[in-house]
């Protein structure tokens, strides 16, 4: 394996068995594969400083329909940000609660700052930002 480096890792014999579970329960081939999802997974996710990077999201949150004007800023925001939202998927969960995923697409800083916008707003009950970029997975 040309261009490869081993190294060691310490940890705590508990975490390691941990680790070796969540490895066999995501059918991972070994160890090294895990390591590496796991440090690519944290490359993307941190933008490695380049705000102007393209990346892929999807902004998934939860929502309480009934919470007054809410409703009209999600779609506010949205439609000032339509360039970046590639796709919308709207779930009805129970008489007040209602789920979306906004697939994104644009620079680090501005997927980052549209899906805060969203999940900070008053009535959001949750939201996660989930980014990737081919660019960072080499």
């Amino acid at each position: 394996m040309a261009g490869v480096t081993r190294f060691g890792v310490s940890m705590e014999n508990d975490l390691l068995k941990k680790f070796d579970r969540l490895i066999a329960k995501r059918n991972y081939v070994n160890r090294s594969e895990a390591i590496r999802d796991l440090v690519r997974d944290k490359i993307v996710e941190s933008g490695i400083g380049d705000e102007d990077a393209e990346v892929f999201g999807t902004v998934t949150f939860i929502y309480d329909h009934h919470t007054r004007g809410l409703t009209e800023r999600l779609t506010e925001i949205q439609h000032d940000h339509h360039a970046g939202i590639i796709s919308s998927l709207h779930v009805h969960l129970d008489h007040h609660h209602c789920l979306e995923v906004l697939v994104l697409k644009g620079r680090h800083a501005e997927v980052r700052g549209l899906a805060e916008n969203i999940t900070g707003a008053r009535g959001v009950k949750h939201g996660k930002l989930t980014v990737t970029s081919p660019r960072h997975l080499a």
